[in-house]
């Protein structure tokens, strides 16, 4: 068993959601985070690059950050509700100020670096739309070889929640997905289909709080405000879509994972963003993604709990 730590880039708008599971991947010695990419999505790219700041000082990770895409590859940019993540896309608790200044260079350009410089393969994590993911893919086709695979959240196999038919990050940039899903690299796909299965009820908060160290103060009160929106649409619970992008890399085990061959909808009229999946293979196209159908949701939150455990010494 190899057990080398996997190097990833996270890459995200957060984002409560994105901000724990940066949290899971900075306290698990099974994955070496080599650096940090914002893009617009939940809020704008400059306070998701702030908020990408934030979450690397809270949780000591000093690792390069970069801002990346402001906008779509081609359409205009969707704004989230601010009842959803706040004004600041981090509502809630006081965070630290950030640590370490952004790069100068752009997301892509980050990407392009780090994925150069490293002597291995290198796990894309993508957890907001896929702009800076697509335009690393188009502006530096040299460094595919070093992409080892894209895990996103993103999608939705049966449903979505944005529109009918499309989950919310594939909606805000369907062409940026269609060209990764196209890109002949291995995806993971967190979609809806289990990421509102990965649920956190009011009695996990109680065990994320009752840990009691500075990160699993602030974690708690991300999700008391997370759940806030959701209890008042009619969840149980705050759906913890983009920590599932990171899990999947290092516990699949607690995943019901399919492979099936996925399209992007790029332009239908009420199926732009739709993750369309070839369930049956009737088309006989081959597996471009594995997809996570469901979860062990009580594993998973005792997963969650024990990472956010690493951090009793940070202060």
């Amino acid at each position: 068993m190899n057990n080398k730590p996997i190097p990833v880039i996270l890459d995200g708008d957060p984002g409560h959601d994105d901000a724990i599971g940066w949290v899971i991947a900075g306290a698990c010695d099974r994955l070496k985070v080599l650096g940090c990419t914002a893009v617009n999505g939940n809020c704008s790219v400059n306070k998701a690059a702030y908020n990408a700041q934030r979450v690397c000082a809270l949780i000591n990770l000093d690792v390069p950050i970069a801002k990346g895409q402001r906008k779509p590859l081609f359409i205009e940019p969707i704004k989230a509700p601010s009842n959803i993540h706040g004004e600041s896309g981090l509502d809630g608790p006081v965070l630290p100020e950030p640590k370490r200044e952004l790069e100068e260079e752009t997301a892509v350009e980050l990407m392009a670096r780090l994925l150069n410089e490293s002597d291995e393969k290198v796990t894309i994590v993508a957890t907001g739309p896929l702009t800076n993911v697509a335009a690393l893919l188009i502006t530096h086709p040299e460094v595919k070889d070093k992409i080892e695979q894209i895990s996103i959240m993103g999608g939705g196999i049966l449903y979505g929640n944005w529109t009918p038919a499309a989950e919310f990050n594939i909606l805000v940039d369907p062409d940026a997905a269609d060209i990764v899903f196209k890109s002949g690299l291995p995806i993971y796909m967190a979609g809806l289909d289990v990421t509102e299965k990965a649920l956190v009820l009011p009695e996990d908060v109680e065990l994320i709080r009752s840990i009691g160290n500075p990160v699993s103060d602030i974690v708690s009160e991300w999700l008391e405000f997370f759940y806030i929106f959701h209890k008042s649409i009619g969840y149980e619970g705050a759906p913890l879509h983009d920590p599932c992008a990171i899990m999947v890399l290092i516990h699949p085990e607690i995943f019901d994972i399919r492979d099936y061959y996925v399209e992007v909808e790029t332009s239908g009229e009420y199926t732009k963003g739709c993750t369309v999946a070839d369930v049956y293979n009737v088309t006989g196209k081959k597996s471009n993604a594995k997809c996570l159908m469901g979860v062990d949701r009580k594993k998973f939150i005792e997963l969650m709990a024990d990472y956010i455990r690493n951090y009793s010494e940070v202060k």
